[in-house]
């Protein structure tokens, strides 16, 4: 970048990685589902469709499609883990309130995050 360029991004994604959370909530498809369609609202998303799928034994995996981007997750109830996305794009929706949500529902006792700018541009390359 040089001097006097400014700088955007289109996205910005939060990867979640929750460790330590009750293998009962990591494998109940109704709370998962509730607790990501929730964080979107909280979040001031626009949901645009949902899907989930227990697996057998155990295990969720669900996305919450939304006009910014996605939610989603997979868990693991064995391992007492999930993994969570959210990639949102625009001014809309703050992805830090759906990440405050989803940590305040499954209760992890460790947490690690990153966050991942995406689509970044400078007046140079903006088309």
């Amino acid at each position: 970048m040089r001097m006097g360029e400014s700088r955007m991004e289109l996205g910005r994604h939060v990867i979640l990685e929750l460790y330590g959370c009750s293998p009962m909530l990591l494998d109940d498809e109704a709370f998962i589902k509730s607790v990501l369609t929730e964080a979107v609202r909280k979040a001031n998303g626009n949901i645009c469709g949902v899907f989930f799928h227990k697996f057998n034994p155990q295990g969720v995996t669900g996305v919450v499609l939304i006009s910014e981007s996605h939610v989603t997750i997979h868990t693991w109830p064995e391992y007492g883990y999930a993994a969570v996305d959210v990639f949102t794009c625009g001014e809309r929706m703050d992805p830090w309130k759906a990440c405050e949500h989803i940590v305040d529902k499954f209760k992890p006792s460790n947490v690690n995050v990153l966050e991942i700018k995406r689509g970044l541009l400078t007046q140079g390359n903006k088309s």
